[in-house]
Parts: C-alpha cells; structure tokens; sequence
C-alpha cells in the first residue's frame, strides 16, 4: 500500500525562509510548519506545492529543489518537501494557519516546529540563499528605501494575522 503524499515549501524570500503556524487540528494548534498540503491524483509534487501555497497563503511560488528524503506523519501519509521562491503576493494566513513568520539566518528555534518538519527545516536552512545568492528579489514590496533591514517592508516584517482552521497532516 502507497503512502499518501502531502507536500510542504520552505518559501524563501530576501534570504529568510516562511514558517506557518498551525490553528488545527488541536493536537497541531500553535506548532510551526512549512505550509503545504496534500497531492491530489494526477498532480506532480511542484503542482501540488504551487497549488497548496496559492491556497493556503495567496502567493505565487515557483519550486526549486526537492529536499532529498521523506517522512512519515500520521498512518498512511509521507511529507515530501521543495524549496520554494517567492514570486509574487504577501503570504497571508488564508487557511490553516493564524500566524506567518519569516525566519533568517540562524532563527530557525525561534519557533516550535512541528517533529516532522524539523529535518527538513534543519536542510531548508542549510540551504537559505544569503548576500547577492538571495532569491525572491523581484517580488512585490521587496525594494522599500528607508523601512530598516534591506527588502523590509511593514506588510512583510509585521505578524500576520488570524485566519481559518484546517489540517494539512
């Protein structure tokens, strides 16, 4: 019997990498992911990763990379992951999460990731794109003078907010 596939992105943008925080189920609740979600029959995994995340946070991606290896979440699932960059939009918590958060170099426990993201955010972090090599420069808001921390902007550095519930696992 084939496990059933949900994938996730580790979304990156002006160096940082996107972290979702869960609002259900309630085992789940207030725990970090990658934002992703199941694979629907006849998609591909990139399919799959653009559709979840156009659904779930309101942006266009674009995968890169596949993050060597799987890992099993509950009976008779696997999360694979893809890096991600960022191609147009805001990431907003539209379903299945009330907060986003992005996290630089080095604030990987800064938030309680979910046991089975935890591997793949070690390696998505590994791979953070930093300096000249950051992807995602030439989305929208990205190029803000005077808002602090180079690419800064308010909509982008600010919590973002509540939303719906959902489970993605």
């Amino acid at each position: 019997m084939n496990d059933r596939v949900v994938v996730a992105g580790a979304v990156y943008d002006q160096g940082r990498l996107l972290a979702a925080r869960r609002s259900a189920p309630p085992e789940l609740a207030g725990r970090w992911e990658l934002p992703g979600g199941k694979l629907e029959p006849g998609e591909t995994g990139e399919q799959a990763l653009v559709r979840e995340l156009r659904e779930e946070l309101g942006v266009e991606t674009e995968p890169l990379e596949r993050i060597p290896g799987e890992w099993p979440l509950a009976p008779g699932y696997v999360l694979r992951v893809w890096t991600a960059r960022l191609v147009s939009g805001v990431p907003a918590p539209l379903q299945d999460h009330d907060e986003l958060r992005w996290l630089g170099p080095g604030e990987s426990d800064a938030v309680d990731w979910l046991d089975q993201d935890r591997p793949a955010v070690a390696e998505a972090m590994r791979r953070l794109p930093t300096g000249t090599d950051a992807i995602g420069t030439d989305a929208p808001g990205t190029d803000a003078p005077g808002t602090g921390a180079p690419g800064a902007t308010p909509e982008r550095d600010a919590p973002m907010g509540p939303m719906s519930d959902g489970a993605r696992h």
